[in-house]
């Protein structure tokens, strides 16, 4: 039996956390260096992409991304800065009608606003500890629906929309928002897509919750998954990629 001073000093051992594994998706347009889809998986780290749901925390990042949008251009005159004379209307008393002022107050057609709206700044704070948690969220919820698909890249060889439509109606990528970890998007892809409804790309860095939850479906390149994972990554121990034995090499043994 371990006493208690014994207990408090033993080191805490944390859980393994497992990887995740994808398959390769078909590519746009495929290069020679680009690998097999059929014999390709693709190695997840399990704190970008299977962070535990936080519905509390995506509705902060929705919330602080449509705030950041808001104009907040509406603005009003107030008594004061109605153009007209600020004399009495009539005198006090004597005539049997209300006692009124200039005929800028609220109360009168024509006049100023009361307590309207005027410029203002609706945008909000939120640490960027939560937006990462956010991200990392809203891509395992992805991951959970099964709309995630990884390809080696994005790349488009010419700006032809046609072609271009029908490979994604072939893939069944319509409501997909496709993801580069690319600096830019490639020019020709851009060009294409522009004017193909229901499909929009974006890159690595500029993506965000909003973005990620809206759209249907999720389509990564091999440099995003990167990106994400480079930025997003927590230091949590993960179990060891096992290996995997072919019976080539066990016939060969």
């Amino acid at each position: 039996m371990l006493k208690r001073s014994t207990l408090t000093s033993l080191p805490i051992v944390q859980p393994l956390a497992s990887p995740l594994y994808l398959t390769l998706s078909p590519s746009l347009k495929r290069r020679p260096t680009d690998p097999s889809t059929e014999d390709s998986l693709v190695v997840l780290d399990p704190t970008v992409f299977n962070h535990p749901i936080r519905r509390d925390v995506l509705h902060l990042c929705v919330t602080h991304y449509l705030d950041s949008l808001r104009q907040g251009s509406a603005n009003t005159k107030t008594r004061g800065e109605v153009r007209g004379s600020g004399a009495k209307l009539h005198r006090q008393k004597g005539t049997g009608r209300a006692r009124v002022g200039d005929g800028q107050s609220p109360i009168r057609v024509g006049g100023g606003v009361a307590f309207g709206p005027k410029p203002r700044d609706f945008s909000t704070k939120l640490p960027r500890k939560v937006i990462e948690m956010g991200m990392r969220v809203a891509l395992s919820v992805k991951m959970k629906e099964r709309q995630v698909g990884i390809m080696a890249s994005l790349d488009w060889p010419n700006a032809k929309t046609r072609n271009l439509v029908q490979k994604i109606d072939l893939l069944g990528l319509r409501k997909t928002l496709f993801v580069t970890g690319e600096g830019v998007v490639p020019a020709g892809l851009k060009q294409a897509m522009a004017n193909i409804p229901l499909v929009q790309v974006i890159t690595a860095d500029e993506v965000n919750v909003y973005e990620i939850m809206k759209w249907q479906r999720l389509v990564l390149d091999v440099k995003a998954v990167e990106f994400f994972e480079r930025t997003l990554k927590k230091d949590v121990p993960i179990a060891a990629i096992p290996l995997l034995h072919s019976p080539q090499a066990e016939n060969s043994t």
